[in-house]
């Protein structure tokens, strides 16, 4: 049997009057790649927010490696091995390339408070090993090279990657991309979900995606959860989504510009 890594309990979220997700289950196997799809205001961004601590659920739980952790704060979330990435590109702009990397993997450099004050042999040690990790993480996404230019000097496609190697930086057992593809073309596209699947594999990653462009997400999910109004309407594997009558209904027969 498979382990459940993530379990969505009941999750609803509601803003005033608006219920913008509804009572909604589903779960993550540890080491699956997993979609959640859905029309535009379907609430599939909002469902990150709630697993990662963004927004606190209206009710409903949130249990990743058999543990609650509604409630706790995003960062707490990350330590955890549960991080994700944002539509809208969240990078220090003014720091260079690695050292965007570097911040968000600070945290697992575990030395003493005096140690960079007197820069032990430990603190030396640790730097260095953190610096090549970032360097080998950036490499994998073709940023190596550019580990010294300023971030928001990257091209949009670049900066979208670093992104994703800042999420991986942290250490995560689990990693939820909210539409890492975004405004590239049909070929960067299809090489990030091809690093995608790289990455789940060399790192052991559990990865859940949002992502529109239909052809890669049948071609590289295992399994989808299809969102309509904040309410599940369809789960399965790709096969069993692309049959489904309520959604090629609500999105799949949608033809979108």
């Amino acid at each position: 049997m498979s382990e459940k890594l993530l379990e969505a309990r009941t999750l609803t979220m509601q803003f005033g009057g608006l219920k913008a997700v509804n009572e909604l289950d589903f779960f993550v196997n540890r080491g699956e790649l997993m979609g959640l799809i859905g029309p535009n205001g379907a609430g599939k961004t909002t469902v990150f927010n709630m697993l990662t601590g963004v927004y606190q659920p209206t009710t409903g739980e949130v249990v990743f490696e058999g543990n609650p952790i509604r409630g706790l704060k995003p960062y707490q979330i990350a330590r955890q091995g549960l991080t994700r990435t944002f539509q809208n590109i969240r990078l220090f702009r003014d720091l260079s390339v690695i050292e965007n990397v570097l911040v968000a993997g600070s945290h697992l450099a575990r030395y003493g408070l005096m140690a960079p004050v007197f820069e032990t042999k430990n603190f030396r040690q640790l730097e260095s090993e953190q610096y090549e990790r970032a360097r080998h993480l950036l490499d994998i996404f073709g940023l190596e090279g550019k580990k010294d230019w300023s971030s928001g000097t990257l091209p949009y496609g670049e900066q979208r990657k670093l992104e994703i190697v800042r999420a991986l930086a942290t250490g995560p057992k689990m990693i939820c991309l909210d539409e890492p593809a975004a405004g590239m073309n049909h070929k960067e596209t299809h090489n990030l979900m091809e690093l995608i699947a790289k990455i789940r594999q060399e790192f052991s990653l559990t990865v859940l995606l949002i992502e529109h462009d239909m052809k890669l997400v049948m071609g590289i999910c295992e399994r989808i959860v299809v969102l309509d109004h904040g309410v599940k309407i369809e789960q399965g594997t790709p096969q069993v989504v692309q049959s489904s009558p309520k959604v090629i209904e609500a999105y799949l027969g949608v033809d979108e510009a």
